[in-house]
């Protein structure tokens, strides 16, 4: 069972500043803090910014072009483990849960913004936490094609992370790189989570 972080990390710090600047998309942060909060060095986060810059896809800090950002996302995204499980009620065993997690895709859109049904029970853990997760799976659930995915990738997937209720969610940027890499009626949630996060029309002009 792969409940443990990727070995590729090839993109990790492009991931984080992208994450970084689409949850400020603003001008809030300047490269020095953003450098800060991906762990980085200021000249490679000076490297890339540029390259976004030429894109004509931000300007400094300023998200120019959101769609087109994600669309980087999700081209230099760092490939995750996945585990499928089957729970009997997914969503109450992460409310009694001590662990740390993020829902994302189905279940984290319903609660923010309620255009999917929640067919699928999506969250990120911690790497760290891959041995408590495989106890809790092999104590309540059972492995294989079911009705929960456990995803492990980068720590920094927990930044700018909600409550709604009684869950945990992914900022809204990572639920909507999310949803558009699920693809179908996902991406159609995606894009009004654009709308509405970034108060942008989208490439169809709803």
């Amino acid at each position: 069972m792969l409940l443990q972080k990727p070995e590729d990390t090839r993109g990790i710090k492009q991931e984080r500043i992208l994450r970084v600047l689409l949850n400020h998309p603003d001008d809030e942060l300047t490269k020095y803090r953003i450098a800060k909060e991906v762990d980085a060095s200021e000249s490679w986060v000076l490297n890339y910014t540029k390259t976004l810059e030429q894109k004509g896809l931000i300007e400094n800090t300023t998200v120019l072009d959101p769609r087109a950002l994600y669309e980087e996302w999700q081209d230099i995204r760092v490939a995750q483990n996945q585990v499928s499980v089957s729970f009997q009620q997914p969503m109450d065993l992460l409310q009694e849960t001590d662990l740390d997690y993020a829902l994302t895709t189905y279940e984290a859109e319903t609660l923010v913004q309620g255009f999917l049904f929640p067919s699928t029970t999506d969250f990120y853990i911690r790497p760290e936490d891959g041995a408590d997760w495989t106890n809790l799976i092999e104590d309540n659930g059972l492995l294989g094609g079911g009705n929960t995915r456990i995803r492990v990738t980068d720590e920094h997937v927990f930044y700018e992370t909600t409550r709604r209720g009684d869950h945990s969610l992914v900022s809204t940027p990572q639920l909507i790189v999310d949803l558009l890499e699920e693809g179908g009626p996902c991406e159609e949630a995606a894009e009004k989570l654009i709308t509405s996060f970034h108060g942008t029309v989208t490439d169809d002009g709803s």
